[in-house]
């Protein structure tokens, strides 16, 4: 997948190589980071466009993101979307996790599924939860899922 900065520029390195750089950029200048990973999605006639995000968090002062966006045409109910979702940022934390590890940052996983059972996202918080706890993941689910539900979502076209 390729991956952009928030102002659109392509990443000139694999993003595991990106993310290893901006580790060791923002810690160097004397920050705590604290990474995010999340997808959403939207459906616009018989396509589905993806968006995943890996946010950076500085803490006390502000953060950055990297973001890929991918479509397919397959068709999903809402909750093989939302799994989807949830297994496309998971396949990306697990690629970064030893990084995140290496280098002492805190990573959450963050899934676009509401808390609410009112909500049809709802229907696949008990499997997203268990697929992300079950890797080891920390959780994060809506309303406390930034990055997938505000960041993220602004990046689906």
């Amino acid at each position: 997948m390729p991956w952009r900065t928030f102002s659109g520029e392509s990443l000139k390195t694999p993003v595991k190589k990106a993310v290893e750089e901006a580790i060791i950029r923002e810690t160097n200048a004397g920050f705590h980071l604290k990474v995010c990973i999340g997808t959403d999605s939207q459906v616009r006639a018989s396509e589905t466009e993806f968006a995943t995000v890996i946010v950076f968090l500085r803490e006390k002062h502000g953060g950055f993101m990297f973001i890929s966006n991918d479509r397919t045409k397959q068709p999903y109910t809402i909750k093989e979307r939302m799994l989807v979702e949830v297994a496309k940022s998971i396949e990306i934390a697990f690629d970064l996790c030893d990084l995140f590890n290496k280098y002492d940052v805190d990573m959450e996983v963050h899934a676009d599924i509401n808390t609410n059972p009112h909500f049809k996202s709802n229907e696949a918080l008990r499997e997203a939860m268990g697929y992300i706890l079950g890797m080891g993941f920390a959780f994060k689910a809506k309303p406390e899922a930034f990055a997938s539900s505000c960041c993220a979502d602004r990046m689906v076209n």
